[in-house]
């Protein structure tokens, strides 16, 4: 028997490069969902807490009288149950993915999955919210149409960033002494 043929075999080929090639989409969808609850949550704490340019509902109920700052401090509320929703499901399938040892593990992967999560969040939101809808923008004003746009921007460029190091990244797996298996190495 040739040692080759083994190799050029297409059906054995295969075998192989399935059991080499890691799972990369559980890691990935972890990453993606955890992103967009943590876009979420930086939108909420920094642009409507801390900077307080907006609230859920501002361009529906000014926040100047208790009735609208009521209804504001309740689409926040609602918007921050979203994110906290999003975040607790990205943990449940990080936690997932980590169990299962064909699933790939590697640390550029999943920051450019969470950044391009993050991204996603930002141009959903800025689009629904701030264009569509019309129920808030990012800072009301003279410039609130620039303002709307930087931050749908910002979307593209996190998505983009993400995208990159989601590209770039290059699972690899270590195989067990004793067996003829590999597991992951996990960075």
């Amino acid at each position: 028997m040739n040692a080759n043929s083994s190799t050029s075999n297409p059906s054995t080929q295969r075998d192989v490069e399935a059991i080499l090639t890691p799972n990369l989409w559980p890691l990935c969808l972890a990453g993606l969902v955890l992103g967009i609850g943590q876009g979420g949550f930086f939108d909420g704490i920094v642009f409507h807490q801390l900077l307080q340019w907006h609230h859920m509902f501002s361009s529906i109920e000014t926040d100047q009288t208790v009735m609208g700052m009521e209804l504001n401090t309740l689409g926040d509320g609602l918007f921050h149950l979203f994110d906290w929703l999003m975040t607790l499901a990205g943990i449940g399938l990080l936690w997932r993915a980590g169990r299962k040892e064909q699933n790939a593990w590697h640390g550029r992967l999943f920051l450019g999955s969470l950044l391009t999560g993050a991204g996603i969040f930002n141009l959903v939101e800025g689009i629904v919210d701030h264009h569509i809808l019309g129920i808030h923008h990012l800072k009301p004003g003279l410039y609130q149409g620039w303002w709307d746009l930087g931050f749908l921007l910002s979307g593209v460029v996190l998505i983009g960033i993400g995208l990159v190091l989601v590209q770039t990244a290059k699972p690899v797996h270590q195989f067990n002494l004793g067996t003829s298996t590999p597991s992951n190495t996990r960075s």
